[in-house]
């Protein structure tokens, strides 16, 4: 039974790690607790967390539902997709994000353009599963330490990764029919933290390396798109 219970919550947390919306997954086990592992400090989990409802909020409390945003948090790093009507639009809710408690930086991925149709958004929803799928089957590839999120075609990873594995992910996602280009939000870590496998509050954003930059460019070194 015991094992049973490890074997769905290992599934769960593969499951939510991979989306933009939720932190590490708890669960008791006989009388104790088991928490699946998580590169990110318990602390940096909550605060993921509480800065995409808080930042997801107040933008809606600002311009209610005129405009297409999504907030992805990881290790207090901010992640903004979506598409609003103006540069001055842009601009603000980047300010207001960064005003939100815990921010360490944002990346403004916004887009001065029309909202993605519920057609776009439909397909984009079925890429983000088919790239998860994909980090999923990698072997190399430990899936839970990524976050993914989609728009119009466009994949961003984030995660605490090492420059082995973050090199891997981009080749995977890259392989899936649909996607139009890779950005890579990630911060990298060393092997040696890896094995160790201890939660990590902080990390370093890598140099873009034009020997892993896509066509479209999928390198991000703090808040600009490698050329």
């Amino acid at each position: 039974m015991k094992r049973i219970i490890y074997i769905l919550l290992a599934a769960a947390v593969t499951s939510t790690a991979l989306t933009a919306c939720f932190p590490l997954a708890v669960g008791a086990v006989g009388g104790g607790a088991l928490v699946v592992a998580d590169r990110r400090t318990p602390g940096a989990q909550l605060d993921d967390q509480t800065i995409e409802l808080k930042a997801s909020s107040n933008i809606r409390d600002v311009y209610a539902y005129n405009v297409h945003v999504n907030v992805t948090a990881y290790n207090r790093r901010v992640l903004l997709t979506g598409s609003v009507p103006s540069e001055t639009h842009r601009q603000r809710i980047e300010q207001i994000t960064r005003d939100v408690e815990n921010v360490r930086t944002v990346f403004n991925e916004l887009k001065v353009a029309n909202s993605a149709t519920l057609t776009e958004r439909s397909s984009d929803g079925l890429l983000t599963g088919r790239v998860k799928g994909a980090l999923i089957e990698n072997k190399e590839l430990s899936a839970t330490s990524f976050k993914v999120t989609t728009e119009r075609g466009t994949v961003y990873l984030l995660g605490l990764v090492t420059q082995r594995e973050a090199d891997s992910a981009a080749d995977t996602v890259r392989s899936v029919p649909g996607v139009q280009r890779v950005v890579r939000v990630l911060e990298i870590i060393t092997e040696e933290q890896r094995i160790q496998g201890e939660p990590q509050e902080t990390s370093t954003v890598p140099p873009a390396n034009p020997a892993n930059v896509s066509p479209l460019g999928d390198n991000y070194r703090e808040g600009t798109a490698a050329p």
